[in-house]
């Protein structure tokens, strides 16, 4: 993986509409059964308000709306924004923003960072920044939801090369695990045109969440595996789920 690249990666992709064909078949029941689920197990109150880091084009922040939330949701892609924004109403609204960065004050009753929407930054004080502005966002007794992969079985399957043909486009994607990262490369032709892209997230584990947590008083309440919410297991689980409270 290159480093110090300019911009960075998911700022080229994450805004390319290529990003949205390869993803366009995600499914979007599996993510409303996570969302009923952690309701389920939260009870948020109906005057909660809720903040989505790295909402995209804000598919669980517009089911969160539909369930009765306010929601807010915050992404660096000023497309993906854009697109969300068409969604907007007197409970849900959408901005670009760095989720490095603070965005509020002890304003939020949930923040939640789902779909491993983390471990995209080089410098580890990058991650540290994006738990640290999440609990300053949250009132005192309030939540954060993060939803990561479970990187150690994510590498024992890693599917190192495979083709998906999508609107007519052949994507060759193959997978590799380079200084702690899996680096997805992309690569395909449309209309003559010879693209590529990375994805790059850290292939951070359990301990490296508590440590992130622990500097910021957030107490892991609940570990869950998937989307189900069953219990969390380093080796079957498909994903890591942590859910903490603000002191």
């Amino acid at each position: 993986m290159s480093k110090n690249k300019h911009p960075e990666w998911f700022e080229c992709w994450f805004d390319s509409p290529y990003y949205h064909i390869l993803y366009k078949n995600r499914d979007f029941s599996e993510a409303e059964l996570f969302i009923d689920n952690l309701i389920q197990l939260l009870k948020p109150e109906k005057t909660n308000r809720f903040l989505d880091l790295g909402c995209g084009k804000g598919r669980h922040s517009i089911y969160l709306n539909k369930k009765g939330f306010d929601v807010t949701g915050i992404d660096l892609s000023e497309k993906s924004i854009t697109s969300a924004k068409t969604s907007e109403n007197e409970t849900l609204h959408f901005y670009t923003h760095d989720m490095r960065k603070l965005f509020r004050t002890n304003y939020f009753d949930m923040v939640v960072n789902l779909f491993t929407s983390f471990g995209y930054f080089e410098q580890e004080r990058d991650d540290q920044a994006v738990v640290n502005a999440a609990c300053k966002a949250l009132k005192p007794g309030g939540f954060f939801v993060l939803d990561f992969m479970n990187s150690k079985k994510a590498i024992s399957n890693l599917a190192y090369q495979e083709e998906k043909i999508i609107d007519g486009i052949e994507f060759k994607i193959s997978k590799t695990v380079e200084d702690n990262f899996i680096v997805k490369k992309i690569q395909f032709k449309d209309k003559g045109k010879a693209y590529q892209f990375e994805e790059c997230v850290k292939a951070l584990i359990l301990n490296d969440f508590e440590k992130y947590f622990e500097a910021n008083k957030l107490k892991i309440v609940h570990l869950r595996g998937n989307y189900k919410l069953e219990e969390f297991d380093e080796k079957s689980s498909e994903r890591l789920i942590i859910i903490a409270r603000k002191d």
